[in-house]
């Protein structure tokens, strides 16, 4: 069972989803039509998606255009045993660590980086390197994006 599935979604609550992954900025009334249910339905239910937790923002998914102004890599780190505590501590610091994943495997975490120049990506990976508790790094960085779903339901 999916961890969305365990949280009691019906069909509904998953097309509402499904709706706002398309479009986040679309009306409660348009919501309503697409779905062919009550205003007042999308709205209590907009609700109690998001006072569970289920829903936690709205945001922007930049075009490819933006994205492609800068630099972006993945980079595996692996860590000294009882250090993942001060290396996380440190890399939440970096604002160009978008997004920090524990991981299985080779590595501990794997980090999505985003600079604004390939002189600043080294920058950031020797300032990652450098970090009391990483023993080793390994960056792949990214060409292009090829399919991008967001977050499926």
């Amino acid at each position: 069972m999916s961890k969305i599935a365990s949280t009691g979604l019906d069909e509904i609550d998953r097309q509402l989803i499904a709706a706002l992954q398309i479009n986040a900025r679309e009306s409660v009334a348009m919501l309503a039509r697409q779905l062919g249910i009550a205003r007042t339905t999308v709205t209590s239910r907009l609700a109690r998606l998001e006072k569970a937790k289920v829903i936690t923002g709205y945001s922007v998914r930049l075009g490819q255009r933006v994205v492609d102004g800068g630099l972006q890599a993945y980079v595996g780190i692996k860590v000294q045993p009882r250090s993942g505590k001060e290396v996380l501590r440190r890399l939440s610091a970096m604002a160009q660590v978008q997004q920090l994943c524990a991981v299985s495997g080779e590595f501990d975490y794997v980090a999505w980086l985003r600079t604004d120049s390939p002189e600043q990506l080294d920058q950031l990976l020797d300032q990652i390197g450098s970090v009391d508790g990483v023993e080793k790094t390994t960056t792949s960085i990214i060409l292009s994006s090829k399919i991008d779903r967001g977050h499926p339901v």
